[in-house]
């Protein structure tokens, strides 16, 4: 093959299409298309396959990311889904939600000189072709005897379980709502992330062997170490999430009309709300919706709302746009749909109707001062600048905390905000209980929970003894032992008497 250069590759990098916006705000039908086969090849081209791969180093879960795009560019499709399955069951997922421009393509090579190559939308052309050709990655796996339960089923919890399912153990998911998934279920609209790619991809999962029990919550039902002592599971992984909404405290948020970004998304992607009465949820939605913050989940909720029928979706955020956690996409396409922006404003009160009822949003412009923690300026009130926006509902998207019940009902050791305390392993203060992802980090990426699950399943694998030995065989004289065996190989390991 000739070595490829950025003056040899396709320059441009190849659109994808999309949904006319005054067609798809009327329909909750993907808005981004896809590549077909030819757009798929002509983008790959544009990869010079790297030797050094700082893409796969930017990737949380280690995709080798050449390897896959150059299997496109030979039209070995299988085999670039191969490739992805040595280091992901969700290529199909991670392909739409993944903020790939801040990890795998912000060090693209190629992008020191032209647009980065555009890694996420291939991941996703793989995908789907995986999806509706049935292929999957399924081996005979022999059984060690060791039963590890997952709390949660969300991405970290089911990266954890398809690990521990391919070493040979049996494994139980224990989720609390009706459908797995965690915030790919209940967080993400169909127009990002449609119901089937979801199902398709977690069905995977289940070829592996490992089974979920949805409708059980796990610290109320049963405790964490009743799953470990009790119940008789030689390990545990928490990957429940960071769901619980975040408010002002603010004047006027008891009001009807105030609601979380996370209850009001999980009502409509999840309970189907919006074809209410033909389902047993209700939704109140509201003419004129302000929606606070301007990060993804904030996007997601102003484009439901728009779908829903809301005549007018405003958009409240303290700082300017560059600030927006938001991807760009994401941002375009709202805007695209109608979505009013206010920038450099900020509540200060909901107010009410005489029957309890939102009528408005006072707001005060604000401006950016110094840096804060975040690395972003800090924005301050402009004095006199106070004004109403009249609205009939509410929507809070500026955040989450951890989900409290774990915490509230375990001996977990936790740190500021109710987090479990974990190293970067995922080793917990309890003997044999794993954590990872958003209930250990606080809210991130898709990708980055699945590199936690799975790197948390390897700690697990040390804990039970159960490593290939050529992983568990270290030689290092260097490394200090403890009776024989290298220290770094730490925590306990259960033994079975015969």
């Amino acid at each position: 093959m000739t070595r490829k250069t950025i003056r040899t590759i396709p320059q441009e990098r190849t659109p994808i299409a999309v949904q006319d916006p005054a067609a798809r705000v009327r329909n909750f039908g993907e808005v981004a298309l896809g590549y077909l086969e030819a757009e798929a090849r002509r983008e790959a081209e544009r990869c010079i396959l790297c030797p050094q791969k700082p893409c796969s180093a930017g990737c949380p879960v280690g995709i080798d990311i050449p390897g896959f795009i150059e299997r496109i560019c030979e039209a070995d499709y299988r085999g670039a889904y191969g490739v992805l399955a040595e280091s992901t069951l969700l290529p199909a997922i991670c392909g739409r939600v993944c903020p790939q421009e801040s990890q795998c393509e912000a060090v693209c090579v190629v992008g020191e000189h032209l647009e980065p190559v555009a890694i996420g939308r291939l991941e996703r052309f793989i995908g789907d072709m995986a999806i509706a050709e049935g292929w999957t990655r399924v081996t005979e796996v022999e059984q060690n005897g060791y039963r590890v339960a997952v709390v949660g089923a969300g991405p970290a919890g089911i990266a954890c379980a398809a690990d521990m399912a391919k070493a040979g153990c049996e494994v139980v998911v224990f989720e609390a709502l009706h459908r797995p998934g965690g915030v790919l279920s209940y967080g993400i609209p169909g127009f990002r992330l449609p119901d089937r790619v979801v199902e398709a991809e977690f069905g995977k999962v289940s070829q592996l062997g490992v089974r979920v029990e949805c409708n059980t919550l796990v610290g109320r039902l049963v405790s964490v170490e009743e799953l470990r002592d009790e119940m008789g599971f030689d390990a545990v992984f928490v990957g429940t999430g960071a769901g619980f909404p975040r408010f002002m405290e603010i004047p006027g948020e008891s009001l009807n009309g105030v609601l979380s970004a996370n209850e009001f998304l999980t009502r409509c992607n999840l309970m189907q709300a919006g074809s209410f009465p033909a389902t047993d949820t209700p939704l109140h939605m509201g003419r004129k919706v302000a929606v606070i913050g301007a990060g993804n989940t904030a996007m997601d909720a102003m484009r439901v709302a728009l779908r829903l029928g809301a005549a007018e979706v405003h958009c409240l955020y303290r700082r300017s746009p560059e600030e927006s956690t938001a991807r760009a996409e994401e941002l375009a396409h709202a805007g695209e749909e109608g979505v009013a922006f206010h920038w450099l404003t900020a509540p200060v009160e909901i107010l009410g109707d005489a029957d309890g009822n939102v009528r408005a949003v006072r707001c005060v412009r604000m401006e950016l001062g110094e840096l804060d923690q975040s690395g972003r300026r800090s924005p301050v009130p402009v004095a006199g600048s106070e004004h109403d926006l009249e609205v009939d509902m509410v929507i809070y998207a500026i955040g989450t905390h951890a989900n409290p019940i774990i915490g509230q009902t375990s001996g977990l050791q936790a740190r500021d905000g109710g987090y479990i305390a974990a190293d970067a392993d995922g080793r917990t203060s309890l003997s044999g209980v794993f954590a990872g992802g958003d209930i250990v980090t606080g809210s991130a990426t898709v990708i980055g929970a699945m590199g936690a699950g799975r790197r948390a399943a390897r700690a697990m694998e040390e804990y039970l003894g159960i490593l290939e030995p050529r992983e568990r065989d270290i030689s290092d004289p260097e490394q200090p032992r403890v009776f024989g065996i290298d220290a770094r190989q730490r925590n306990f390991v259960r033994l079975r008497a015969a």
